[in-house]
């Protein structure tokens, strides 16, 4: 299985490859997300270990099953032949109604395939007033005239 585009990574590719991984992230579709990883990929996402797609995808149901009402912005932040790095912020309540930005960066490495085996996460959440969210589209993909996160000032 290949999943573009490929290493090495230009601008454009790996400019591709984030927005992919935002817009797959904001479907919020386990399964559908778990399949851009290699079935060994290993993760570190703030203080919890996850290896292989069964795991990944139990992570993110869990994860989105808290995280309601989830809207993520990725943006690059450097590259070089098969690893990206990025920043990232995402929205979200819990059941009480509460509302959190997350802020993060992420350290990506891919296989020669295109798929990610190492994802390196370090998170941080925020409480925000309702009014304070930046974050307004409908759920699903953010729109493309939507600001990203340097335009935003995050």
């Amino acid at each position: 299985m290949s999943r573009p585009p490929l290493p090495p990574f230009t601008l454009e590719t790996a400019t591709q490859k984030v927005r992919l991984a935002e817009d797959g992230w904001n479907s919020r579709d386990p399964q559908k997300v778990a399949l851009a990883y290699t079935p060994e990929s290993r993760w570190r996402n703030r203080a919890e270990f996850v290896v292989g797609r069964d795991q990944i995808e139990a992570f993110l149901k869990r994860k989105w099953s808290r995280e309601l009402d989830y809207r993520l912005i990725k943006e690059l932040w450097a590259f070089r032949e098969n690893r990206i790095a990025v920043r990232f912020a995402y929205e979200w309540r819990d059941d009480s109604g509460a509302w959190f930005r997350s802020y993060g960066s992420e350290n990506w490495e891919f296989d020669e395939h295109g798929l990610m085996r190492l994802r390196i996460a370090s998170i941080n959440d925020l409480p925000i007033a309702e009014a304070d969210r930046k974050f307004h589209w409908p759920l699903g993909r953010r729109p493309d005239e939507h600001p990203g996160l340097t335009d935003l000032g995050l």
